[in-house]
């Protein structure tokens, strides 16, 4: 059976674009011109993932992010033309799980959504993988191991965490808040500080050119993306 994935988004160009390039990659595609028939779709119908524009004409897709979140887990990936840092953050920290900003090329979009469907599947079955692997980087999760072109590199327990965090939402942009908030605690949301000079530190360990980072990202602004296998 094709992944079916939902289509939110008012420009009608976008949608003929995606209407063309999806099925052709085996994914089935749902369409909604606006907010009130999108949720009336993923309330109705089985999705795998939703393909959601903010600036729609009856709802700002801020609060559509928000009621899903209310009953389902399903993956959303919000395709805007908002580029500000702002609003990236928003969304991500109501419930989104990526976001791509316009234009954007069809293969990112299906790296996105791979990533998407990989990790959805991975909650649902509640499985946890054993192994993390991309570029030279490989995590032995179970044993607490990191390896970076087949040597192995220490990290200290905080290290660790924020890798491991990274890796739970691997491909994903995660925000400064929320990362803080998952290593450090709630109390550290807004020491940002923390999380930079960690991120230095790891950076350091396991990429061939710090500062050109090509496994650990940054989305200024925003937050940090780990570099899923897929991609």
């Amino acid at each position: 059976m094709k992944p079916r994935i939902l289509l939110i988004e008012d420009d009608v160009h976008i949608r003929r674009f995606l209407r063309a390039s999806l099925p052709t990659q085996g994914y089935e595609l749902l369409e909604a011109p606006d907010g009130r028939e999108g949720l009336a779709l993923a309330a109705s119908q089985p999705v795998e993932v939703i393909l959601l524009d903010l600036g729609l004409p009856d709802l700002e897709g801020i609060e559509i992010i928000r009621q899903v979140r209310q009953w389902s887990r399903v993956p959303i990936i919000v395709l805007s033309a908002r580029d500000q840092e702002q609003e990236k953050v928003i969304t991500l920290d109501a419930g989104a799980d990526d976001y791509l900003t316009k234009p954007f090329g069809v293969g990112e979009l299906l790296a996105r959504i791979r990533v998407a469907l990989r990790r959805s599947l991975q909650d649902r079955e509640g499985r946890a993988e054993t192994f993390f692997e991309v570029g030279k980087i490989r995590v032995d999760l179970e044993k607490r191991r990191v390896f970076r072109a087949g040597e192995e590199v220490h990290l200290t327990p905080t290290e660790y965490k924020l890798l491991t965090v990274l890796i739970r939402h691997a491909g994903k942009v995660v925000t400064h808040r929320q990362l803080l908030k998952e290593v450090w605690g709630p109390s550290f949301v807004d020491q940002g500080a923390y999380l930079r000079i960690f991120v230095r530190h790891l950076r350091r360990k396991l990429e061939d050119n710090p500062a050109r980072p090509a496994v650990l990202l940054t989305d200024p602004g925003v937050g940090y993306r780990l570099r899923a296998p897929e991609d």
